[in-house]
């Protein structure tokens, strides 16, 4: 018998495979068919700091104040009898998902002020949260911040949060970092649990006819999981924290190669909203029959054995490899040199 088993933040998993935070966490009986279809854990949708603050500034603009300079305005919008608010909603959902999961169920914040970090996280974890997902999705154009500055930015927030929850807490990184071994090596420091492989920052588009700048969601790709594996496979063996990898694995020897490089977790977003909770347990399929096939009998027995630390030509993962791809690479038949 196989045993597909991890630890992640210091939790037993029946298995690395964890859907991440995405629409299908926003309903009970979706999230009840990913336990069933073999989820080991769930991250929850984030809770924005940003859409709290926006809601209470327009409750206090129709409600509160709209008798401001005109007393007879008072009827205009009655008073409901009871509001729910966004967050009271959210800790609501979180505290469903915990009564009808038995799978771990991992909240995700993403916040903007220091005091927004730790009264939203203290509010998790009194929901009944198994552990914290840190999502900082921090854009550094700020020409007066330094590099050093935007880490210090993290950590503060990372501090002052691990004063007031004893939830594990797990860091979504950006690929963006100019050293992210030494900066894992200092949210280790400053109490942080775990790491997640990478945030995947939006990027903005230009509309050629209206010159606007807009929004535009894309999903991942496939080809996004390499540079995940890459410094999961860096990072393991240098850091105690929990890895997890995110963005782009769509294909289980993807998943794999995460294992085989040192991820604790592989965290499954995009291929669930193309392709339906199933997918999951075809993965976890597939991945038992390598598993057979190559004569290994858990997860724990592969894992990081393909990191830097362990690989059979440890410069592979740096410049060396680099240069070797650039030498051996030929143009398609046709194409003119």
């Amino acid at each position: 018998m196989i045993d597909l088993s991890t630890n992640y933040l210091g939790l037993k998993l029946a298995n690395p495979l964890v859907p991440s935070a995405s629409p299908l966490s926003k309903d009970v009986d979706s999230a009840r068919r990913l336990e069933d279809a073999g989820a080991s854990a769930l991250v929850m949708y984030s809770l924005f700091e940003e859409k709290i603050e926006a809601e209470e500034q327009q409750m206090e603009r129709f409600f509160y104040q709209q008798a401001i300079g005109h007393g007879e305005a008072d009827s205009f919008h009655p008073m409901p009898i009871s509001i729910q608010t966004y967050q009271e909603q959210y800790l609501e959902h979180l505290q469903k998902l915990k009564a009808a999961l038995e799978i771990p169920v991992i909240a995700s914040l993403n916040g903007t002020s220091l005091s927004g970090w730790v009264e939203y996280g203290k509010q998790l974890q009194q929901a009944g949260a198994d552990a914290l997902e840190l999502n900082i999705y921090h854009l550094a154009a700020n020409a007066e911040e330094s590099s050093i500055d935007v880490e210090n930015r993290y950590l503060d927030i990372l501090r002052e949060l691990k004063q007031h929850v004893s939830l594990p807490i797990v860091m979504k990184l950006s690929s963006q970092f100019s050293s992210p071994i030494h900066f894992a090596k200092r949210l280790e420091a400053a109490g942080a649990d775990g790491l997640a492989l990478f945030n995947r920052f939006y990027q903005p588009d230009i509309d050629l006819e209206t010159l606007e700048v807009v929004p535009k969601l894309e999903l991942s790709t496939a080809s996004e999981a390499l540079l995940r594996i890459r410094w999961t496979a860096l990072l393991y063996g240098r850091t105690r924290l929990s890895l997890a990898v995110t963005g782009g694995f769509h294909q289980t020897p993807d998943v794999l190669k995460a294992l085989l490089a040192g991820a604790d977790v592989v965290h499954l977003c995009s291929v669930l909203l193309k392709q339906g909770a199933s997918r999951l347990t075809e993965m976890l399929t597939e991945m038992e029959q390598w598993l057979v096939e190559h004569d290994y009998e858990s997860i724990s027995q592969l894992k990081g054995s393909v990191s830097q630390q362990h690989a059979i030509d440890p410069s592979a993962y740096e410049r060396a490899n680099y240069v070797q791809v650039l030498d051996n690479y030929s143009c398609a038949a046709g194409v003119m040199r």
